[in-house]
């Protein structure tokens, strides 16, 4: 790697080798040859002057890019298809005549985007998967671990542990909702000639209708895609990145959300994220354990968001049939999208697989608020002993207000149990007071509503591609 020259973290510290691998060179300049090589194929097969041997030596070259060749000639012709074509015909001089025939440089860099872009989106995809698996683990095991709920950050009813994971996970399924929209709706650009009228085709096959439809079905077949747009201008719309960016801007927001709640919940002292033994947390104070890799979740998800808009107002501005200010764009914003989204989901997995849990300071924090959420079953149980129910309620907020006192202004533990113990109005013992303090007694539904989660919604989706789970984890380089 050079050192006198910028380098992008993306690639350097973040993304993935198969993410970085589908964005490169070698990825995205074999798919223009293997395009060609369809293109010339289906000529061939619908009667044009293509010879199978000509196919024969596109194929063969598919992969050995000679990009010294490729650059000389962008060099002198500023055209980077045309500067290929010649570097590939070089190559396969019997075939040079017909490589491109009939084509616009779209041809290769349309539909080469829509190739990458799915391949990126199903490799996210079992991304999610992965961070799913991994949360449900992480809920059905604390499924019944009473803990604070949260409102405005203030103190709230109790919920689980792993009732909160399913808000991150539910997050999430939404996101793989949307991914597998995309993927299943994308369209190849196919073959639609300079401004979309397919007239070069029409041209090359004398008028035949059918056959220029037909190639662009061979084309399409052979790339693995059943459809093609149906009308295009010279590009195809470029909404169409809007829409996938937006997608990826779901995922940062879902991630940026769970990340966040980590952060908060590592300040509580309650739950943290995985720290290595050599980890450091700070150069300054030894003894800090920053939750680092949750607060980078949280910055590259603000850049995937942020990015989002960048398509958005290219689809806005594209100028009849097309202009060229969406290329060098889309060079930055697509990939880079995709390379972040990507280094997010690799850090959810870590994270997410890692969660450390500590149960005492959360039980800590619950007695330490629960004898608030449980006074109105104490008001109802002062009143079946005979009490008048709006006395009671004006005791008990009177011993709350005091107690909050106590434990604001002196700093000093929550004793409104012990308040309520000395009020003769309340009429309730020690023992019957107690009962009410049990924090299972205040998560309704939680464990029930995680279990019906994970088997009804979570496990069917993860058993739909299984095979995710086979494959190996990203380890982060820092």
């Amino acid at each position: 790697m050079s050192k006198n020259s910028y380098e992008s973290p993306l690639c350097s510290r973040y993304a993935s080798p198969e993410m970085l691998y589908l964005f490169s060179p070698d990825k995205k300049f074999s798919t223009w040859r293997r395009l060609w090589v369809a293109l010339a194929r289906g000529e061939m097969e619908l009667g044009l002057p293509v010879t199978a041997k000509q196919v024969a030596e596109l194929e063969a070259h598919v992969d050995d890019i000679d990009y010294e060749a490729a650059s000389r000639w962008e060099k002198q012709l500023r055209h980077d298809v045309m500067a290929h074509i010649h570097a590939y015909g070089e190559q396969c001089p019997e075939a040079m005549p017909i490589i491109h025939l009939g084509a616009t440089s779209c041809y290769v860099g349309d539909n080469t985007d829509i190739i990458l872009m799915r391949e990126g989106l199903e490799l996210l995809r079992d991304k999610l998967v992965k961070v799913l698996h991994y949360l449900s683990a992480f809920a059905d095991r604390y499924k019944a671990l009473p803990t604070l709920g949260f409102t405005h950050f203030q103190a709230a009813q109790l919920v689980t542990v792993g009732k909160r994971a399913t808000l991150w996970m539910n997050d999430l399924l939404m996101d793989l909702d949307e991914v597998e929209y995309r993927i299943e709706r994308l369209a190849l650009l196919g073959s639609k000639g300079t401004t979309g009228t397919q007239a070069s085709f029409l041209e090359l096959f004398d008028g035949d209708h059918e056959k220029v439809k037909a190639l662009e079905a061979k084309i399409a077949a052979e790339m693995g895609f059943q459809r093609v747009v149906p009308v295009s201008g010279q590009t195809y719309s470029r909404k169409a990145d809007a829409a996938i960016l937006a997608t990826l801007s779901g995922i940062a927001q879902s991630a940026s959300k769970f990340a966040a709640d980590v952060r908060l919940l590592c300040h509580l002292k309650e739950v943290e994220e995985p720290f290595e033994t050599g980890q450091i947390g700070s150069s300054a104070m030894p003894y800090k354990r920053n939750p680092m890799r949750c607060e980078r979740i949280c910055g590259l998800a603000r850049y995937v968001m942020t990015d989002a808009a960048s398509p958005a107002i290219t689809a806005a501005t594209q100028w009849f049939e097309r202009t060229l200010d969406d290329s060098a764009n889309k060079r930055i914003s697509i990939p880079e999208a995709f390379l972040a989204t990507d280094a997010i989901l690799n850090i959810y997995a870590n994270v997410a697989s890692g969660l450390v849990v500590h149960e005492k300071v959360i039980e800590r924090h619950v007695r330490e608020e629960l004898p608030f959420m449980a006074t109105e079953n104490i008001m109802m149980d002062a009143v079946k002993k005979g009490g008048d129910r709006q006395a009671i309620h004006e005791c008990i907020r009177r011993l709350s207000l005091e107690a909050g006192h106590t434990v604001k202004e002196l700093g000093l533990p929550n004793d409104l149990v012990e308040r309520m113990v000395r009020e003769p109005m309340l009429g309730l013992t020690p023992e019957e007071i107690q009962t009410r303090l049990e924090p299972k007694a205040y998560i309704g539904r939680c464990p029930q509503q995680v279990e019906e989660f994970l088997s009804e919604t979570v496990k069917p989706v993860i058993g739909r591609y299984a095979s995710a789970l086979e494959k190996q984890d990203t380890e982060l380089t820092v």
